[in-house]
Parts: structure tokens; C-alpha cells; sequence
């Protein structure tokens, strides 16, 4: 892999350098071509586009910090932190629990592997357009040109939409790094231009792109991109901390006074909004993607690495590879304790990303994604057997059952078992939108430019048919009839069904890389922070202190089914013979078994959790720019929000 430059503010890279490993990988590098003779080949051009695949493969990317980490905290997604080490700011425990730290050496990583991926596509884009390609007689060739081109658009805006979620305002390069680096060393753009220029690219990059069946969900499809224009106007439209107040926008009530939170007026709203709906139209009335109309099967496709060629549920998966990349069912899903004959002597599932019990507790108790989100127990082998054990003591750390080794293919049991003692990579695709996000997106912009949720949309949905989809496909047939009374007995104000969106969000998405910016966007992040601590005070006198259950026939599963989570005191006590009990609340954690609680772990670990949000600046949720960053951009970055250079 020859390096042809690497500029260190930007984490530039040549177009042949790589430094991940995926099926895109196996190319022939054009990296000692000039560029006219790389953009005037298909071939070469295709194999461009395949090395930005790789990129995303890598943990700086999408494998573990944008996959997993940095995707935390949100009300219902906690980094391994509490106490202590919440605090620990030269980790993921205390920058995701926004006690961000510049010094953080992670950020630099990101930044540049980030910015890596975007000068691939400025470079693919640019090549294109000064090429021949465009410009020659034939059809297809102009076809597949502008589809190389297109992809390569919309990963670009796939990148800066991150980067501007955890950034705010960035640099903003759209064209490739000039040799001698004259315009390689920029400064901040308000985030609100990059998006606006991102937006009106994706128009013109969506008509090329074919859509899922023409070509695989692992490449970028035309659904993908009207989904992720439709998530970026959301952004434009939502509430962000700013650098500086902006005239013309509306300030939170709740706001920092020198970094106000701010959106755009109700009229660029609106303006935004039906940008949105028509993209999401557009894409709904296609009919390409659908639900799955099982949700186990779904996630079992995503654990067996195959791609649903039937519903087509996830718009775009970043490809990764078997044993080379991904920690999707290894730093989180439920976890393995330790060595075991069956997966191999490394264990898995550290619980990088938990979630609480306030979030267990909010689903109905029929509605499937409960379990099929929340993991209360972990594995261990016992003489060669995998025993589920209910985790006491931790109802701040519930597992996520999402992801799951157990239902993995027999190569990557393989793999775990062979890498020994070492991390190794499960090669689960890492999801960008999926169709269920695509259904919740169009009921809340529905319900926002309707005024309420029973006006038929372009889609020929109604914002509470829309949101009805999700919510009904998570209850088995003989559950039903509870689904739909849910649905139907929401209320028909604007103000309460978008409380209905949010909830669902959370019961859908909880664990995929959803919700901490949707909730940022709504103004809620600190809000429902706080509501998710104030529940746990609420219910912890309600939480079982012990949990009577069955094992399935094969005296190692636990039915689930037959465990007493709402049984009250005394039913519990008539359940003391049960087959098995296992503590959830003991007294060495939480107090006694009076239920008086521990007053370290309330009163110190709880307030812990993501104590940083507004500790300096009110709604800080922003990174900041690494010091060495910083240091190597010839003064033309520095850092907001109260950060440090």
C-alpha cells in the first residue's frame, strides 16, 4: 500500500492507500496511474469506488467508533461507564458520557479516517467530471460513469452527516487535496452550508443510482440515498448547539448563553419538512424495501451475514468481512463470560453499549422487541455446555440482545474459536437506515406538516398507519388485537403523537446508532437523560429483588415466557419453589432487602451517567477538535464550546 501524501490535518490519503481489508478490497490499485487515465476506465474508476467501500470497514469508521461508540449516550444507550470511571476521560467511559477531553486520541483517529473517506470521493467525483466518460457516445458507459459517481456522492454526505453530528461545524472540501496542499489547510463552515450543499448534491446523485434488487444492499442504492437526504433535511431542520447565535433562528428555552441551542424559522422548516416527505414518498411508494415480517428472522439474517433479498428491510449495509472487520455481536450484544469450548477462549460482548432497566420495563410485555432487544443475562460454558444466567445486581447494565453469537454461522464460530485469545470480528454488516426508520421518519413529518396524525400522506399512508407498520410487526398474531388498540387509541393531536414517535423510536432502534441524534435534534437529549434517571429512582422500589423462572427443555435456556418480571411481592413469594431463582436486586448492590438503596451507587454512580452534557455548556454533546488536530492545521482550527486547543 504506497502512500502518495498524507496531509495530517485532514487524514488525507492517495487513492491507492488503504488500510482495511474487505471483499471491495480485491482490486488492482490504480495508485501509480494519473488521474486522466484512472477517470477516463471504468475499471479504474470502479476500483476507486471499491477502496472508499474498504474504508468504511475500518474501526475509525463504521467497524467499532461510528458503528458502536460513538453513538452513545442517549437516554437508553449507555457506555460501560458509571462512577469512576465515567470520568475517564482518555476513554470511550468518559468522552461518551460527555466529559469530552481534546487530549482524547481517538478523536484525532476519527477525524482522519473520516476525512480519508471523503477525499477518496472528492477525487472519484471530480475525476469524473473532467473526464471522458461523461462526454463520449455511449449510453451505458455515461450510465455507469454516473453511477460510480453518484455512490461515491452519497457516502461523502453519509460521512459529513456524522461528522457534523459529533463535530458541528467542520472544514468543508468538495474537491481533491492539489498537490503542493494549497488547499488542503481549511477552516470551519457553518455545519447549516455543508448540509444545504449535501442536500441539493443528493438530488442530483439520486436519479443515477439503481435501486436494491439492481444491484446489493451493500452497495449504495438509490433508497438509501432518498432516505439519508430525508434524515439530513431533518437534521437541517432540528435543534443544534451553535457557535454563535444565528439571526433569524429559534433559541431553545433551556440554552447555553454563549453557545446558544438554536433551530431554523417555522418557514425553513416547513420548507425542509416537505423536502423530506417527498423523498420518503417517493421512496415508500416504490414498494423496493418493506418490513420483514418477522422480526426474529430479520435479525437472524443479520447475524447469519446474509442480506434479505425478499423484504429488503435495510436500505444500505457497510460491507464488512468475516474475521476482519466489525464488532457488531463482539464489543456489543449479549455477552460471552470468558472461555468456552463452543466459541473459543476470548469470550465476547465486553457490553461496550448497554441499556437500562427503565428501558426494559417500557415495552408492553407482548411486544417482541423487548427480548429481542434486552439481554438480562449472560453466557458461561459449564463442562462444555453455554448456560444463560440471569446478570444480578446490574440494571444499569442490560446487555444488547441484537446481536447474538449464538445464532451466528458456523464459519464465524469457527473464526472466534481459531483467533484464540485475541479480539476477533464477527463481520456483521453495519446498518445506515432501515425500512422501519424510513416509516418513523414519514409519520413524524407527516404528523408536523398535517398538524396530526390522520392525514393521508403522498405515500397513500397516514402518519398513524405509518407508525402503526412498526409498532404491529412487533407482536406475534395471537398479540394483535393489543397492537392495534395501541395504535388506534393514540391520541390524534400533533404534540402527543410525536411523543408516541419518540417512544417507538426507542422500542425500534435502541442499540443501532439512532437515537442519541434524533434525540438531539428534538431538543431531548438532556430531557430524557434525566426522565430515564428519575424512572429508575421511581421504579427501583418496583424492580424484583429476585427472579423466578424455568429452563427450557434443554435445562440451559431460559424460557423467558416464565420468568416473573411484573410479578408483585407477594406473588413473588408464593413463587419461592420455582425451579429457578436468580438475585436482580441484592443488598450488597443496591442496600438491603428492605429495598432501602445502596446511597453510593443512587446518589454517586447514577448521577454519573452522561453528567458532562451540561456540567460546562448547557447541551454540550459536541467532540471537540483533538489538540494535535489542532496543532497541525497552521492556525486555521481552533475549538468552541468551552474546549480547549
Amino acid at each position: 500500500m504506497k502512500k502518495i501524501f498524507r496531509n495530517f490535518l485532514l487524514g488525507i490519503v492517495s487513492i491507492g492507500m488503504m488500510n482495511s481489508c474487505s471483499d471491495f478490497l480485491d482490486q488492482t490499485s490504480p495508485s501509480d496511474l494519473p488521474a486522466e487515465t484512472v477517470y477516463n476506465s471504468l475499471d479504474y474508476a470502479n476500483n476507486v469506488l471499491n477502496k472508499v467501500y474498504g474504508e468504511l470497514t475500518i474501526d475509525q469508521t463504521y467497524s467499532q467508533y461510528f458503528g458502536i461508540i460513538w453513538n452513545t449516550n442517549s437516554d437508553y444507550e449507555l457506555i460501560d461507564g458509571i462512577g469512576a470511571t465515567a470520568e475517564d476521560t482518555s476513554s470511550d467511559r468518559g468522552n461518551m458520557n460527555y466529559n469530552q477531553n481534546p487530549g482524547w486520541a481517538n478523536l484525532a483517529r476519527a477525524w482522519d479516517s473520516m476525512f480519508s473517506v471523503i477525499e477518496y470521493t472528492n477525487q472519484i467525483v471530480s475525476g469524473i467530471n473532467n473526464s471522458d466518460l461523461l462526454t463520449g457516445e455511449s449510453a451505458s458507459t455515461k450510465a455507469s460513469a454516473n453511477r460510480i459517481k453518484a455512490e461515491a456522492q452519497t457516502i461523502r454526505a453519509m460521512v459529513y452527516l456524522d461528522l457534523i453530528r459529533n463535530f458541528g461545524d467542520l472544514p468543508m472540501k468538495t474537491e481533491p487535496t492539489n498537490p503542493d496542499l494549497s488547499n488542503a489547510y481549511l477552516g470551519k463552515v457553518d455545519r447549516d452550508s455543508i448540509l444545504d450543499f449535501l442536500i441539493e448534491d443528493l438530488v442530483d446523485a439520486i436519479p443515477n443510482l439503481p435501486y436494491a434488487g439492481v444491484v446489493s444492499t451493500e452497495h449504495i442504492t438509490r433508497g438509501y440515498a432518498q432516505a439519508l437526504l430525508a434524515n439530513m433535511a431533518l437534521t437541517r431542520a432540528g435543534w443544534a448547539i451553535r457557535e454563535q447565535s444565528k439571526a433569524g433562528y429559534e433559541t431553545a428555552t433551556t440554552s447555553d448563553a454563549q453557545y446558544p441551542t438554536q433551530r431554523p424559522s417555522q418557514e425553513e422548516r416547513t420548507t425542509l419538512y416537505n423536502l423530506a416527505l417527498k423523498y420518503l414518498s417517493d421512496l415508500i411508494s416504490s414498494g423496493i424495501h418493506q418490513l420483514n415480517p418477522s422480526l426474529a428472522d430479520y435479525w437472524l439474517l443479520v447475524n447469519q451475514l446474509k442480506l434479505d433479498d425478499t423484504y429488503r428491510e435495510n436500505l444500505f449495509e457497510i460491507p464488512m468481512g468475516l474475521g476482519i472487520s466489525s464488532e457488531l455481536g463482539y464489543s456489543i450484544g449479549v455477552r460471552i463470560s470468558g472461555s468456552s469450548t463452543q466459541y473459543g477462549t476470548k469470550g465476547n460482548s465486553s457490553g461496550k453499549v448497554k441499556v437500562p432497566a427503565p428501558y426494559f420495563w417500557s415495552f408492553n410485555k407482548s411486544d417482541l422487541r423487548r427480548d429481542l432487544t434486552c439481554a438480562p443475562y449472560y453466557l458461561k460454558d459449564v463442562d462444555g455446555i453455554i448456560i444463560e444466567e440471569f446478570d444480578g445486581n446490574k440494571p444499569f447494565e442490560i446487555y444488547i440482545a441484537k446481536w447474538d453469537i449464538r445464532k451466528m454461522s458456523e464459519a464465524w464460530r469457527n473464526i472466534a474459536i481459531a483467533t484464540g485469545n485475541a479480539k476477533w470480528f464477527t463481520g456483521i454488516n453495519v446498518t445506515k437506515i432501515r425500512y422501519s426508520y424510513v416509516l418513523l421518519m414519514y409519520a413524524e413529518v407527516l404528523n408536523e406538516l398535517s398538524n396530526g396524525p390522520d392525514v393521508n400522506g403522498p405515500a397513500g399512508l397516514t402518519a398513524r398507519q405509518a407508525l402503526g407498520k412498526v409498532h404491529t410487526r412487533a407482536f406475534s398474531a395471537e398479540n394483535q388485537a393489543t397492537a392495534k388498540s395501541y395504535v388506534s387509541n393514540l391520541p390524534g393531536d400533533k404534540d402527543s403523537f410525536f411523543d408516541a414517535i419518540v417512544n417507538e423510536n426507542a422500542w425500534e432502534l435502541v442499540g443501532e446508532g439512532y437515537r442519541k441524534y434524533d434525540l438531539i435534534r428534538w431538543n431531548l437529549l438532556g430531557d430524557k437523560i434525566q426522565q430515564m434517571k428519575d424512572d429508575y429512582v421511581a421504579q427501583i422500589s418496583e424492580y424484583p429483588i429476585k427472579l423466578y423462572f424455568k429452563y427450557k427443555e434443554d435445562n440451559s435456556s431460559i424460557d423467558m415466557t416464565s420468568v416473573q418480571w411484573y410479578a408483585t411481592a407477594e406473588e413473588q413469594a408464593d413463587l419461592a419453589s420455582a425451579p429457578a431463582s436468580e438475585g436482580w436486586i441484592s443488598k450488597t448492590f443496591w442496600g438491603d432487602e428492605s429495598r432501602t438503596p445502596n446511597k453510593t451507587n443512587l446518589n454517586d454512580k447514577m448521577p454519573s451517567i452522561s453528567a458532562g452534557l451540561n456540567s460546562t455548556v448547557i447541551n454540550r454533546y459536541l467532540m471537540p477538535i483533538a489538540s494535535t488536530t489542532i496543532s497541525a492545521s497552521n492556525g486555521t482550527l481552533s475549538n468552541s464550546y468551552g474546549f480547549s486547543n
